[in-house]
């Protein structure tokens, strides 16, 4: 017999925004960071964050029971304490946190997603544009210490897929990288670091570049890792055996997508690779659900920009003379898309 069909996951999604602005909210009160390694009461912690007591119960239960706080004991007594997650990936003192991002999905784009309707039907941006301010990239670049911050927040996510990219992608025949759209300079410092075989260029905006510098100096890179400053759509790309865009193809439309593609194309040597670190949506549109929500936030973000598939990669790359393409997993949803030359 059949058994009954179950609505639960249906109304998991549509509860969905619930869950999320719990953890975002513990994330922007700064809540993993100021637990740290101690254990606390429900009072102890509420009265650190500020917290009415009519919430406090109700706020970091639910925590518990989403599995991102940890409790001893039941009740008033019981005590508080970050999960082993928590504690490496939302504690603002580790070097795996990453909570930057959630910040800015709880600061911006909560609020925009709000507004999707209208961007399915209009097809335009739904975020600072359509109120009458500076887009998020003319804002940043206009303020370093915001563009800094922006950086810092991508960096968490970023971390992941790169270290998982420097660890699969064969190296051994290539001398020369260079890193497009290179930010901090973290996707070089991350090849550098396991292939010291490599020289890296992280090739930004002029604004960037004193901030890649110190980053690489950090790592102590320097003898291996350097900055080029310019704009990737009106100066040509640094040569190198292999050129990288993480996360830099979806945030344009189909022609600048292209011009990219071909501009990563000249700067190659035969036998070179172009390589694209995305949310790769899935060739059959099934089953990557945060690749088509990355594309969809890309609509809010910027109108006709999109994220896309490996098929789509590798036919973009054959139009411009590529002649071989392959897909390496990397972490979570992401993916390296790969058009040899």
């Amino acid at each position: 017999m059949n058994s009954p069909l179950d609505p639960s996951s249906i109304l998991q999604t549509a509860f969905g925004f619930w869950h999320s602005k719990v953890l975002l909210t513990a994330v922007e009160f700064g809540l993993f960071t100021k637990l740290g390694s101690r254990r606390l009461t429900g009072e102890e912690l509420g009265a650190e964050l500020q917290l009415h007591p009519r919430a406090i119960a109700d706020f970091f239960d639910a925590l518990v029971a989403m599995k991102f706080l940890g409790r001893d004991g039941d009740g008033a007594p019981g005590k508080y304490f970050n999960t082993p997650e928590g504690a490496l990936f939302l504690d603002e003192t580790s070097p795996r946190y990453i909570g930057g991002i959630l910040i800015m999905l709880n600061a911006r784009l909560f609020k925009f997603w709000n507004d999707l309707p209208e961007a399915l039907r209009t097809g335009r941006p739904q975020n600072e544009v359509k109120h009458g301010q500076k887009g998020i990239f003319e804002e940043l670049y206009a303020d370093l210490p915001k563009l800094e911050q922006f950086m810092g927040a991508m960096t968490g996510l970023s971390r992941l897929n790169f270290e998982a990219f420097a660890e699969k992608f064969d190296f051994s025949k290539s001398q020369t990288l260079c890193d497009v759209g290179g930010a901090t300079g973290l996707l070089c410092t991350e090849v550098a670091k396991r292939h010291s075989h490599l020289q890296c260029v992280s090739f930004d905006l002029p604004p960037v570049e004193a901030i890649a510098k110190k980053h690489i100096a950090a790592a102590g890179l320097e003898g291996r890792v350097r900055t080029a400053a310019g704009d990737f759509f009106q100066d040509p790309l640094p040569k190198a055996d292999v050129i990288t865009m993480g996360m830099i193809l979806h945030d344009w439309n189909l022609e600048k997508k292209k011009h990219l593609i071909r501009a990563a194309y000249e700067a190659l040597p035969p036998g070179g690779a172009l390589v694209a670190i995305e949310a790769l949506i899935d060739d059959a549109r099934r089953e990557n659900v945060q690749g088509l929500l990355m594309s969809l936030n890309m609509l809010i973000e910027f109108g006709d920009a999109f994220d896309y598939s490996g098929a789509d990669f590798g036919q973009w790359c054959g139009e411009v003379g590529f002649q071989r393409f392959e897909v390496i997993h990397l972490a979570g949803p992401s993916s390296a898309a790969v058009a040899y030359k």
